[in-house]
């Protein structure tokens, strides 16, 4: 028996496909479409043959550069510590997506990291996900555009490797130059503030989660910590819990990456960390950038 719709049922019947049309296309162009916005010049591979370095298969050292990777477990939570102690800040630098400033344009972390020779990379804020935030890497300010609070305070790196935070939205554009910007981190939450833990117990439930964030003990000497989460051996760990235990370490600044998927760890040659993806041809998730050590 086939059903006949009057005209005012034709009518919600047609209302009702354009909306689901239409909202099916804003989906896909918030979140699937890439945009190239700004297409960046792949920096000058190093040479590196004049670099005398000791490696071993959790530590890098060289005159420059001095990366080591411990692995912890506490409890039910893994968690791997980076130490990194440079002697001037160009060897922190930042890498895009295949090279490209832009919005869901995305490339794994270990791709990007072997394409710019990384010592040690890991992900960055997936600015590409979204059209605000403060977005400063290797010095070019590439967008201005306040997030809404109460995540509105981006991580600035200077070119004496020290750490700020700003509320975003307060400066003029063009006084990042000026301050010696190099890097925004424009995600959050803020874990840690001179010297003390921000409660973060009420910020967005605060689920355990794999969780990937940056802290300063002083200027050019950082730690990094990648928890390991949604696997049998390591729930994940909340953002209270991950500033705690950055203060525990001595950070005076720590500042919270994209995590869960998105958190990856990787170093000379090979990931660290557990990792997944999206799809089935890879178990690791793709992301618009990275922060990377290297030459």
């Amino acid at each position: 028996m086939k059903l006949k719709l009057g005209r005012t049922g034709r009518l919600v019947l047609v209302t009702t496909t354009l909306c689901i049309t239409l909202t099916a296309l804003v989906l896909m162009e918030a979140f699937v479409i890439p945009k190239t916005y700004v297409s960046v010049e792949p920096k000058p591979l190093a040479d590196t043959r004049e670099v005398s370095a000791s490696i071993t298969e959790y530590s890098y050292n060289d005159e420059k550069i001095s990366i080591s990777i411990s692995t912890i477990r506490e409890e039910d939570v893994i968690y791997h510590l980076v130490d990194i102690r440079l002697a001037d800040i160009r060897y922190f630098q930042s890498a895009f997506a295949k090279d490209i400033y832009g919005k869901n344009v995305v490339e794994t972390t270990s791709a990007m990291a072997l394409k710019n020779q990384a010592i040690l990379a890991f992900n960055g804020d997936l600015y590409g996900s979204r059209d605000s935030g403060l977005i400063i890497r290797n010095g070019i300010l590439y967008r201005d555009i306040a997030r809404k609070t109460p995540d509105n305070r981006t991580l600035l790196m200077d070119d004496q490797g020290g750490f700020s935070f700003i509320t975003e939205g307060i400066f003029r554009s063009d006084s990042y130059h000026e301050k010696g910007i190099v890097h925004s981190f424009s995600y959050g939450p803020v874990l840690v503030e001179d010297g003390v833990a921000r409660s973060l117990n009420d910020h967005d439930a605060n689920p355990v989660a794999a969780r990937t964030a940056i802290g300063l003990i002083e200027p050019l000497h950082y730690i990094l910590i990648v928890v390991e989460g949604n696997a049998s051996e390591s729930k994940g760990m909340t953002l209270d819990s991950l500033a705690r235990l950055f203060v525990r370490l001595k950070a005076v600044s720590a500042y919270n990456l994209s995590g869960g998927g998105s958190s990856t760890l990787w170093f000379n040659g090979r990931r660290i960390n557990q990792t997944y993806g999206f799809s089935l041809l890879s178990d690791e998730r793709a992301i618009s950038d990275i922060f990377y050590i290297g030459y």
